[in-house]
C-alpha cells in the first residue's frame, strides 16, 4: 500500500487569526529536523522551549505538539500540556516526561499514542517528511476548563474560544 498523498496544509492557518508571539528552543530549529532525543524510538524527550511577548491578558498557557502529516484525517497529537501558569516562560528539556514535575496546576492529557506526556516523533517508515508543530497557546483564563480525561480534540475545541495568541516553532522528521 502506498502512502503517497498531498502535503497537508498548515493547520494553524485554518483557525481564526490570533496574535503571535515568540517561541525559541535549544532543541528545535524552525523547519529543520528534530534531534534524535525528540523521536519516539530514541527517547520520547520533549524539547526545551522558551517564549516571550504573550498578549496582554494571558492567564495561562497550553503547550502542544501536533503532526498534521500523519496518514489519517485528524493528524496526530504528540503532546498536550494544559494550564501552565502565566508566569512560566519556559520548559526544560524533558518536561513532558510522564511523572515529571510540572509547574503550578499544569497537567497532561493523553496523546494520540494513548500515553500521558510527550510522545516523540514517529512517522511511518518511508513516508514523506512530517512536520511537528510545537505551539505555545496563550490562554485568557487561568484554566482551560478541561481535566486530564479530555481528548486533544476537546482541548483544541476549548482553545478555539480562549486563545489570545500562539507561538509556533516547527520541527521535521522522516523515518
Amino acid at each position: 500500500m502506498s502512502l503517497d498523498r498531498p502535503v497537508s496544509p498548515d493547520p494553524y492557518d485554518l483557525l481564526p487569526a490570533v496574535d503571535s508571539f515568540a517561541v525559541t528552543s535549544e532543541d528545535v530549529v524552525d523547519g529543520q529536523p528534530v534531534k534524535h532525543e525528540q523521536v519516539n524510538e530514541f527517547g520520547d524527550t520533549s524539547p526545551q522551549l522558551s517564549w516571550s511577548g504573550a498578549p496582554e491578558g494571558t492567564k495561562s498557557f497550553v503547550i502542544t505538539c501536533f503532526d498534521p502529516d500523519a496518514p489519517i484525517v485528524s493528524g496526530f497529537w504528540h503532546w498536550v500540556l494544559v494550564d501552565v501558569p502565566a508566569d512560566v516562560t519556559s520548559l526544560a528539556v524533558g518536561a513532558g516526561r510522564v511523572g515529571g514535575e510540572l509547574p503550578g496546576n499544569a497537567f497532561h492529557v493523553r496523546n494520540d499514542g494513548g500515553g500521558l506526556g510527550y510522545m516523540g516523533c514517529a512517522p511511518p517508515a518511508n513516508d514523506q517528511v512530517h512536520r511537528y508543530f510545537y505551539v505555545v497557546h496563550a490562554v485568557g483564563a487561568e484554566s482551560l476548563g478541561v481535566d486530564a480525561a479530555a481528548s486533544p480534540a476537546v482541548v483544541g475545541f476549548n482553545l478555539a474560544f480562549k486563545t489570545l495568541g500562539r507561538a509556533i516553532i516547527r520541527g521535521t522528521y522522516q523515518h
